[in-house]
């Protein structure tokens, strides 16, 4: 939020850069160009050189001088917090810098007065961000508010370094509970305050972190860095700083190497410790990196997967066309799985490191698994696996296709020695029937990995059949719950459907265009699909709509396109994925149709190949 930034004064930037330049250049025979300590930021009215640049996502013009309010003195600064919903910014923040920039080496504190309309929290506020590199950047965050005038105190952790320091003072604020308030700031300068003490300094929020598992080529960012000092409110203050406050070690480089900057890569096995000082203190914290060093992968891709392609239904393998798959982990709570896709000699694999569980979910397009006998997936592991075990999980949706209800199933099937092999590609050839709690198979939506094997690599992930693949729907499609009110029903057994719609126009098609009963429910079958029409009874305003919803089943077509129609005639394609694995519903906005006008709806069409099944066309808010 803090990087896009919208200045008030284009001109003074400019003129900081070439003064910059200018600055720091050091001329034969010359001098380096000193720079002012003035330690005034704003003592009722900005100090010589100031400029204020408003971040440009926020309000920028929120910011002013109020003559009216202030601490002491004739004047303060004044933020005026919008609410949440202002079109012209739902926060303030923005950078007081100055040009040229300050030695500040002779002081080790900025102080401020501040007082808010309201009890409120800024936050951040601080110093050293120069709208550039901010290389000593020092962040107070969650300053409390209230409507008494407070002193507050950010103390510097190492003045030497602010020779040429540009930023003054930085802040950013949001509404409290979606309204706006006022704060006010004053008397903002730099201080040499003798009861500034007790100073502490860390990295990784003082932690000792380990990472384990580290493989040659890994790269880390050492980060939550502070500083911390007793003010004289008698209270410790915490601060946020940049990397370049520190200087960083490792134990040994030849494991790994960090750079100035806190950047950690990995070159070896073996253990190392990272470390920092800020100036001579130690830096509280650590992070120690036990590196295996180049990992163990698997010589040679999966075996080739050799069942028809027409009695597969495929999530990942290079063998077949693979269905849509969401993600391929879901980084649920408490899970710690990374995964990474790989080729091994050009074949792709999925590799999961640190697993304990991950899901899997193919949730906008449930699969349709009743017809499959047998659930194939290819791993490898690089650990020992005796006493070990690997779990696969299987979750169906229900009839409704949804997540959550009373009618979800799950069931998980556990793999041991002797089955599993380290170092050895493993064919896990695993009956739907072992899945004995999916007692509903025609929604599929989810996969859960877990067991106690830490890394896995997958390939050729599948459901398959033994039997003949089904060339028509056995069950009917999922049955509609929108209410009929919000409903304008094309052609569905679940609503009252448009009077006078002809399903099977004479536009000179081949399709053979039948209605079908599968399971009781009333079906729209294409045979032979080159296009098809639906003339509707009346041209229909369906602007009020939000979606065109249909259930399509096709075991054969590779290409189906739907198109909305308008008088013109306007018409615009949406493409369906073709073949399904069971009933596919799906919710197509109707802005994916513009330009039609979504006011005088007139036909829709079909076309592509194959024979297709369809139900509950309809639209819907």
């Amino acid at each position: 939020m803090k990087n896009r930034k919208s200045y008030y004064s284009i001109t003074a930037l400019i003129a900081m850069i070439l003064i910059s330049v200018s600055c720091e250049r050091k001329l034969d025979g010359l001098e380096l160009a000193t720079y002012p300590t003035t330690p005034e930021v704003f003592i009722d009215g900005f100090s010589t050189g100031l400029y204020y640049a408003a971040y440009g996502t926020s309000k920028v013009t929120a910011f002013d001088v109020d003559y009216s309010v202030k601490y002491k003195g004739t004047s303060s600064m004044k933020f005026a917090v919008p609410d949440t919903s202002d079109p012209n910014g739902s926060y303030v923040g923005g950078v007081f810098g100055t040009n040229p920039g300050r030695d500040l080496s002779s002081y080790n504190v900025l102080t401020f007065w501040a007082k808010a309309s309201q009890p409120a929290v800024l936050n951040e506020i601080g110093f050293g961000n120069d709208m550039g590199e901010s290389k000593y950047k020092v962040t107070l965050t969650n300053v409390t508010l209230n409507s008494n005038w407070m002193k507050y105190y950010i103390p510097i952790p190492d003045p030497s370094v602010l020779t040429q320091e540009r930023g003054m003072l930085f802040y950013s604020a949001v509404h409290q509970n979606g309204r706006g308030y006022t704060f006010w700031i004053d008397e903002v300068q730099f201080e040499n305050i003798g009861t500034i003490a007790h100073k502490t300094a860390g990295i990784a929020n003082g932690q000792d972190l380990v990472k384990g598992g580290a493989e040659n080529g890994e790269e880390y960012q050492i980060a939550d860095l502070y500083a911390a000092f007793n003010l004289p409110t008698g209270i410790d203050q915490k601060v946020g700083l940049t990397t370049s406050y520190f200087t960083f070690s490792s134990s040994d480089p030849s494991v790994a190497t960090v750079s100035n900057t806190g950047h950690v890569m990995v070159l070896d096995s073996g253990s190392v410790v990272i470390t920092a000082k800020m100036g001579d203190i130690d830096a509280k914290g650590s992070l120690t990196i036990n590196s295996i060093g180049q990992p163990i992968m698997p010589a040679e891709p999966a075996p080739t997967p050799t069942n028809p392609a027409n009695n597969v239904i495929s999530l990942y393998s290079n063998a077949y066309e693979n269905v849509t798959v969401d993600t391929w982990n879901t980084h649920w709570l408490y899970s710690t799985a990374e995964n990474q896709f790989i080729k091994i000699n050009g074949d792709d694999a999925i590799r999961y490191r640190n697993l304990n569980f991950v899901g899997i979910e193919f949730t906008s397009q449930p699969i349709d698994a009743s017809s499959m006998t047998n659930f194939r997936m290819d791993i490898w592991a690089p650990d020992v696996t005796a006493g070990k075990k690997f779990k696969v999980m299987l979750v169906d949706f229900g009839a409704n296709g949804i997540y959550g209800g009373d009618d979800d199933v799950s069931s998980e099937v556990t793999i041991s020695t002797p089955t599993l092999a380290n170092e050895k590609w493993i064919s896990l050839n695993i009956p739907m029937s072992s899945f004995t709690g999916l007692t509903t198979k025609s929604h599929l939506g989810q996969m859960v990995l877990s067991g106690d094997l830490p890394m896995v690599f997958v390939d050729n992930v599948y459901f398959y059949t033994n039997g003949a693949v089904p060339t028509e729907p056995t069950t009917a499609a999922p049955m509609p719950s929108y209410i009929g009110t919000n409903v304008l029903s094309v052609f569905s057994n679940s609503y009252t459907n448009i009077a006078g719609t002809d399903l099977n126009p004479n536009w000179g098609q081949a399709t053979v265009t039948t209605q079908v009963s599968i399971a009781g429910n009333n079906t729209l079958k294409y045979k032979g699909l080159n296009y098809q029409g639906i003339q509707l009874g009346s041209s229909q305003n369906v602007s009020g709509m939000a979606f065109l919803h249909l259930d399509f089943w096709s075991a054969n077509s590779t290409l189906l396109k739907v198109y909305l129609i308008s008088t013109g005639p306007v018409e615009k394609p949406y493409i369906l994925t073709v073949p399904t694995t069971g009933w596919n519903s799906l919710d197509i906005p109707l802005s994916s149709f513009s330009p039609v006008n979504l006011s005088d709806v007139i036909q829709l069409k079909f076309d592509g190949n194959g024979d297709i099944y369809l139900d509950n066309i309809l639209f819907r808010k």
